[in-house]
């Protein structure tokens, strides 16, 4: 069995920068509020008909293609993270497939539902397609349009503060190196606390999946219990981390790089000071982007490998905690 690798990596921010300043003036709230519980500063969100979840994503996997060094054409899969698709069905992965021009070849294109630990999910699956030689060149993408469907006002001010638009992608092929790749990945889920971190409507299971009531309790915006949240992270973050390490007989000081999901500084802070880790072996953008569930992986990755941050050899964490509740971990040598 080959190892996989990632081997280019792409992202796409929309153009329109939202301040905590901007959010000031739809409900109450100031920019110290909000950088003080979550360390974000600004985020991005989309243009409506320019912008749309699919084609962010194909933006983001054009930049990943050319990094890679190969043709669209090359691409034998898609695996496509989101947790606000274009339609209700089908899932935006065949519509990146057909903005592509892979329709005819009849790629095989593959939705995922895991919100923030998505891409890291879909890389364990691709990880999986190509150690046994079924793909070759498996196109990954994150990518999410949060302020369609969030609640500005003073009611869901405390959900709608952390999260902004964007996507990410990436390449994976085998590895011809045995000795770099992804070494190890590990997924794991809790639904008994399914509800603290949800959006409850539209529903299949109601009579009718959406009504005005819906509309008028809220139930159509995110819910969190954010104090559990934020506990439960800290405590699986670097649990399953943790557990790549111990898989693959590294220690925490040979991390050369973490790349934790952007759901909060705090938490990433938290996590930073429970491994040991110096902040120059952690990569956060949050503060420009906030929180882009299963985006933030792949665009954190790709920004800290365009600054330098991550170099040929290097030992690279990704982990993310997520509604489900759902986590994971991948460690791979670059």
């Amino acid at each position: 069995m080959k190892r996989a690798k990632i081997a280019g990596t792409g992202s796409y921010v929309p153009e329109n920068v939202v301040t905590n300043d901007d959010l000031a003036k739809r409900f109450t709230t100031s920019d110290e509020w909000i950088q003080e519980r979550s360390g974000i500063r600004e985020r991005r969100y989309f243009t409506p008909g320019k912008d749309t979840v699919a084609g962010m994503g194909v933006q983001a996997a054009r930049i990943a293609i050319e990094r890679a060094g190969i043709e669209v054409e090359d691409i034998d899969f898609i695996i496509f993270a989101t947790l606000n698709p274009d339609y209700m069905f089908p899932g935006s992965a065949v519509l990146v497939q057909r903005e592509l021009g892979l329709n005819a070849k009849a790629v095989p294109s593959l939705d995922i539902r895991t919100q923030c630990t998505g891409f890291i999910y879909g890389l364990s699956i691709a990880e999986q397609f190509i150690k046994t030689g079924q793909y070759k060149n498996i196109l990954l993408i994150g990518s999410e349009i949060h302020s369609s469907g969030l609640d500005f006002s003073d009611a869901g001010r405390d959900v709608t503060v952390l999260f902004g638009d964007g996507a990410g992608a990436a390449i994976i092929q085998p590895s011809e190196d045995e000795n770099k790749g992804i070494l190890t990945t590990h997924l794991h889920a809790d639904g008994e606390h399914a509800e603290r971190l949800a959006v409850l409507a539209p529903s299949g299971s109601k009579p009718r999946h959406l009504t005005h009531e819906m509309i008028d309790d809220r139930s159509i915006y995110p819910v969190m219990n954010g104090r559990y949240v934020f506990k439960f992270a800290v405590e699986k973050f670097p649990e399953v981390i943790h557990e790549a390490l111990q898989a693959t007989g590294y220690k925490p000081e040979d991390i050369d790089m973490l790349i934790p999901h952007q759901a909060n500084l705090r938490i990433s802070e938290a996590v930073r000071k429970i491994m040991g880790l110096p902040e120059e072996k952690v990569h956060n953008n949050i503060q420009r982007y906030g929180n882009t569930t299963a985006a933030s992986i792949p665009i954190a990755l790709h920004e800290a490998i365009e600054m330098g941050k991550i170099k040929e050899g290097d030992l690279v964490c990704l982990a993310a905690f997520g509604s489900g509740f759902t986590w994971g971990s991948a460690l791979i040598r670059w």
